[in-house]
């Protein structure tokens, strides 16, 4: 995949919008969909390929990205200067590689930045992109975050998104509570596997909502292998007593399902094979066959279901009701992904994305515009996969069943940080409840001597109580990490060097 063309352009050179006048910022399309519709027709019959798609959104780096990977066997790298010491902040470089997890169809899409003039990284940052997203959406951000001496950058496609495999979703157990907790151990057990195919002891994890969301349930799964949790805009975080109570969709397993899916993602005659549904695996689960404990319990319930919430919930009748639509409802609630209206709309699919993109996408230039419009729609239209686990974690109104809140304290002895951005549509409410809880939890007999605590991270409570902060980022909504990415980029570099001092502390404490 070619380099070259206007897409070379540093990253440093990009302009800020926020320093236009008003008459020079980018506007928003007077039309609803503003792709027209032999655009539109000529994109889908294109059919770009996620690879093709993601490799023009990654040329945007200041340095040359590798080729991507299209199997497990079939790894590209490429450094990011020629000679590689000639890259000003330390020879460096990337990889794509496609990672076979166990079991049928599982394979983890994965991109990473090395620093090769130096020994083996002490630190890993592992980045989780949101919801339909994939792991391009951060091509703003991989340059200035493997910039750090001593560690190492890998971005990963969730399991049924982006360039990943997209084994059929099927969830087999019947309680509400086991269906949640299939939904969640589908990708966090995923990323576990990884992280051991990868060798890596222990990370910083950062996830953007709905990989903020998991990136919690990890670090409460598996709480030994996260130094710091970095959650930028995570979905899930308060408690709705509506959502908690929402009725679950059925197993997305019938034949009529299978069908529907193989028809929308074969009308078009140049989408390849190795994208369409095989049908005659839908009603089989693609997790590891062993059992994971629940992350997490219901409220109780009238049919006395059993929580480990030990904080009492609202009652729903003083609450009122937000005012959902009952065809989202509807929607919801028979899991009919948005996606599937991308798939299903055939050549009028490109046209319905550029509604969202050409808005998401609008305060960049032309050109990074149009490629993650492009990216975005190859992914939307590929077979419906992980997208299927969000009904089972969310309620309508995108409101977690199982709220984070419930459960953050146990994030004491881990670091977290809830990142915002000022126009953000995720309630920063959410992160500030988080934070006080976490700070008023009560350490564990013997811990935090050695931990560096402050008053940034614990407030007034000193070395008691668990550490967690709140940062916003100006001028940025809901995607901050591209609408203010070179402030997003400097907070998270600050975190990184947080990392480096604390293991270099617990080392000389257990010298």
């Amino acid at each position: 995949m070619s380099n070259g063309g206007a897409q070379n352009q540093p990253v440093d050179s990009r302009v800020n919008t926020a320093d236009l006048k008003p008459s020079e910022r980018p506007r928003l399309p007077n039309n609803l969909f503003p792709l027209g519709y032999k655009a539109g027709f000529s994109q889908w019959w294109a059919a770009i390929s996620p690879a093709a798609a993601e490799a023009a959104v990654l040329a945007f780096l200041p340095f040359k990205s590798p080729l991507p990977a299209l199997s497990p066997s079939d790894g590209h790298t490429a450094a990011t200067a020629s000679p590689p010491d000639a890259d000003p902040h330390g020879a460096r470089e990337c990889a794509s590689n496609m990672v076979p997890l166990s079991g049928k169809n599982r394979i983890i899409n994965e991109f990473t930045v090395t620093r090769t003039s130096e020994p083996d990284p002490k630190n890993h940052l592992v980045m989780l992109h949101g919801y339909g997203a994939g792991l391009a959406f951060f091509y703003r951000n991989y340059d200035m975050l493997s910039r750090r001496p001593g560690w190492k950058l890998w971005s990963l496609d969730l399991l049924g998104y982006g360039r990943s495999s997209r084994p059929p979703f099927h969830i087999g157990s019947k309680d509400p509570e086991g269906k949640i907790t299939e939904a969640e151990d589908w990708f966090i057990d995923a990323l576990e596997e990884w992280r051991k195919i990868r060798g890596i002891e222990k990370f910083t994890l950062l996830g953007h909502s709905f990989g903020g969301y998991l990136a919690v349930r990890y670090a409460l799964k598996y709480k030994s292998r996260v130094n710091k949790l970095i959650l930028v805009s995570p979905v899930g975080v308060p408690e709705d007593p509506y959502a908690v109570r929402e009725a679950l969709p059925d197993d997305p397993k019938s034949e009529e399902f299978a069908a529907l899916q193989t028809a929308a993602t074969r009308s078009n005659p140049n989408l390849a094979d190795t994208l369409k549904v095989d049908s005659q695996n839908m009603p089989y689960s693609s997790a590891p066959g062993s059992a994971s404990a629940s992350t997490t319990s219901l409220p109780a319930t009238k049919e006395g279901h059993k929580t480990k919430d030990s904080n009492p919930k609202p009652n729903s009748s003083s609450t009122p009701r937000r005012p959902i639509p009952k065809w989202l409802a509807c929607l919801w609630e028979a899991n009919i992904s948005p996606f599937s209206f991308i798939r299903w709309s055939g050549p009028l699919g490109p046209r319905l994305v550029s509604g969202w993109s050409s808005r998401r996408f609008s305060q960049l230039p032309g050109a990074e515009s149009t490629a993650l419009h492009d990216y975005a729609y190859s992914l939307f239209r590929q077979s419906g996969s992980g997208e299927y686990a969000l009904a089972y974690v969310l309620a309508p109104g995108a409101h977690a069943r199982r709220p984070l809140l419930w459960r953050v304290q146990e994030l004491v002895g881990i670091p977290s940080v809830w990142m915002y951005g000022d126009m953000d549509w995720m309630d920063v409410a959410g992160g500030h409840a988080a934070k006080e809880k976490i700070r008023g939890t009560d350490l564990p007999e013997g811990e935090g001597a050695g931990w560096r605590g402050g008053e940034q991270w614990r407030g007034k409570r000193g070395g008691k109580g668990g550490e967690a902060k709140v940062q916003v980022v100006l001028k940025a909504g809901h995607h901050l990490y591209l609408d203010g990415w070179e402030e997003f980029n400097g907070l998270v570099g600050e975190e990184m060097a947080d990392v480096e001092v604390r293991e270099q502390e617990a080392k000389n404490a257990a010298a």
